[in-house]
């Protein structure tokens, strides 16, 4: 079995869908990765005041094929990384702006770090290529997710490609229902469970759209409803929620998105951009 790059953030993006139980373990191992690392299944199993056959069961779901790959793994990732790396600093409400300043870059970069590790190329070019070669491009977000969703139409535009943001429901699902064969769906959700954005992309799904979710985690309704998944990542903390947290890195998929693309169709892209160029050069020279 291929193992993430990081397991902690893999295990931190699957976390939503794990049992009670299994939540409860992943957030200890959240706390602390060096737990496992210490602690024999015996031993654990103290710790968590679960069992071990609970354990292994964790282990599995959080896709390893047991608690000796699981510690392996982490092991691995402790002697990698720094413990602060593993384990990030949160923010506490009297924190001196140079802590705040000094976590949340951090914070970003480890969130840019892991998601380019775990951003697989060959499924990357599959987008790009969908992409490239659709009539019309949807993109689904709300919230933070619709920022980065307005983004990534903004850009496609900027190199002649048709794309629309969509961040309410309905105007979505109106959408959706005109699309074909042919047309693409990016769907962007941290959770992959939002409704605004999961039903449209299932109407577009129906309707012959190919979706492409952009979510942190794998195992989420938009991540089996999608035909390609690209994985962002991103810690959630008191003062930067999930989607937050996450919104850097899906900008990063975002960005890697338009570059390829703009690679993939050079010359349309780099006329377009020429033009669109001189258009606002010379407004603002009025």
């Amino acid at each position: 079995m291929t193992q993430p790059p990081n397991p902690v953030a893999a295990i931190r993006g699957v976390l939503p869908s794990l049992t009670p139980a299994a939540q409860a373990i992943a957030k200890l191992i959240l706390e602390d990765p060096g737990v496992i690392v210490r602690s024999t299944i015996t031993e654990f199993s103290a710790v968590s005041g679960t069992s071990e056959a609970t354990i292994v069961r964790t282990a599995r779901a959080l896709g390893f094929t047991g608690y000796s790959q699981m510690r392996f793994s982490l092991a691995a990732a402790v002697a990698r990384e720094k413990p602060e790396r593993l384990v990030p600093g949160d923010l506490g409400p009297d924190d001196p702006l140079t802590d705040v300043i000094a976590k949340v870059a951090r914070a970003e970069s480890e969130a840019l770090d892991d998601t380019a590790a775990q951003l697989d190329p060959a499924q990357l070019g599959e987008v790009v290529t969908a992409i490239a070669e659709a009539r019309r491009v949807d993109v689904y977000g709300v919230a933070a997710s619709g920022l980065v969703a307005t983004d990534m139409s903004q850009k496609l535009l900027r190199i002649g490609l048709s794309s629309h943001p969509f961040s309410d429901a309905h105007l979505a699902l109106t959408s959706a229902a005109l699309l074909r064969k042919g047309d693409v769906v990016v769907a962007i959700s941290c959770s992959g469970e939002t409704p605004d954005v999961l039903v449209p992309t299932r109407t577009a799904k129906e309707a012959g759209a190919m979706a492409v979710a952009i979510t942190n985690n794998p195992r989420s309704s938009l991540a089996e409803l999608a035909d390609h998944t690209l994985i962002s990542a991103g810690r959630e903390t008191a003062f930067r929620p999930g989607a937050l947290a996450s919104r850097i890195s899906q900008l990063l998929i975002v960005d890697c998105l338009f570059v390829g693309l703009a690679q993939r169709t050079y010359e349309t892209a780099d006329a377009a951009i020429r033009a669109t160029r001189e258009a606002t050069e010379r407004y603002r020279t009025r």
